[in-house]
């Protein structure tokens, strides 16, 4: 294995289909992209694992939206953990890169050294996708269960879209030889492709508080084939998943090569934030002169910074909000 071929797979979301079981799925490496996320902050561990598990997963769930389309996860705790949010851009054009970002709220008083997913509490993970300017986004939501975020996004496939998922994912930091630490995440997305429109019976499902499962929306053969599909995702190690010796496609044969594995173009990710100047000035341009002046500081100036990215932006009061006496000029900076 060459470093010409581990960097080829870093930052990357291949697509395949196992044609003998109809199952879809996905294989991701996430190397710069989450070192570049975690990098921009100083997260406690349990709090870098919760965004790192949230960006593996936003990758595989968002690579199947459409051009210029964004998906958003959120997760939302009454725990330590209180907000884990994460954006995914689909390519503005073909072959350009899809971007993510992600960010975390948590109470830095709180003690965080328990499990990750505990310090979430009760709450709620969801899924939106935005199509565009003209339409509603949609809004798919399950509570937090299950004991990981990956568990609650099969969930969330299970009861928004009767899909039934699996994902297995690795994350955490590594060094290579010759080479600084750095983080280095992988995962795979297997996803049953159904014929028709499953039908659910019962009031409740057999999974944690009587949520849906992939064994409530799925029977008969396809119950086998899926069944067989975790069976064989069940024996991957760790260290394939994250690489860098074991390229996705040789993954996929080593798991899936009685299945009839077929792999597509894979899709390039990059960390990419949307925030500017112009942003913030639009989301305070609903302000009056009476509001921008309580959010004035001591120095004269209103200051905002980017959750993503850490973008910190300065601006000149008198050029913020509907009742702004001076357009912006040389007052106002980003840094």
């Amino acid at each position: 294995m060459t470093l010409g071929s581990q960097i080829a797979w870093d930052d990357t979301v291949l697509p395949f289909q196992l044609d003998h079981p109809d199952i879809r799925g996905r294989i991701t490496r996430l190397d710069g992209v989450l070192d570049t996320i975690l990098g921009q902050h100083d997260y406690p561990p349990a709090i870098e694992a919760l965004v790192a598990e949230a960006a593996v997963l936003t990758a595989l769930i968002g690579q199947a939206i459409k051009l210029r389309w964004k998906l958003s996860l959120q997760v939302r705790g009454d725990g330590p953990a209180r907000i884990i949010a994460t954006d995914y851009y689909a390519p503005e054009t073909e072959g350009a890169p899809a971007r993510i970002r992600a960010y975390a709220s948590f109470d830095e008083t709180a003690d965080l050294s328990g499990k990750p997913f505990d310090l979430i509490g009760k709450g709620y993970f969801a899924v939106l996708i935005h199509q565009g300017d003209d339409m509603a986004p949609y809004q798919g939501i399950t509570p937090i269960a299950g004991g990981s975020l990956s568990t609650c996004a099969e969930t969330y496939f299970a009861q928004s879209e009767q899909l039934p998922t699996r994902f297995a994912l690795s994350f955490g930091r590594s060094t290579l030889q010759g080479k600084d630490e750095s983080w280095r995440a992988g995962g795979i997305m297997l996803q049953h492709m159904p014929k028709a429109s499953p039908a659910v019976t019962g009031d409740t499902g057999s999974g944690e508080d009587g949520l849906l499962a992939a064994a409530d929306v799925i029977s008969g053969e396809a119950a086998e084939n899926w069944n067989r599909a975790n069976i064989l995702l069940d024996t991957v190690e760790e260290m394939e998943l994250i690489g860098p010796t074991v390229q996705p496609t040789d993954l996929l044969v080593r798991l899936f090569h009685d299945e009839a594995p077929r792999a597509f173009d894979a899709q390039a990710v990059a960390f990419g934030c949307t925030c500017s100047e112009e942003r913030v000035r639009q989301s305070l341009s609903i302000y009056s002169a009476k509001d921008i002046a309580h959010m004035t500081t001591a120095e004269g100036t209103v200051t905002a910074d980017c959750q993503f990215c850490g973008a910190h932006y300065v601006f000149a009061p008198e050029t913020l909000g509907f009742e702004a006496t001076q357009p912006p000029g040389d007052a106002s900076d980003a840094s």
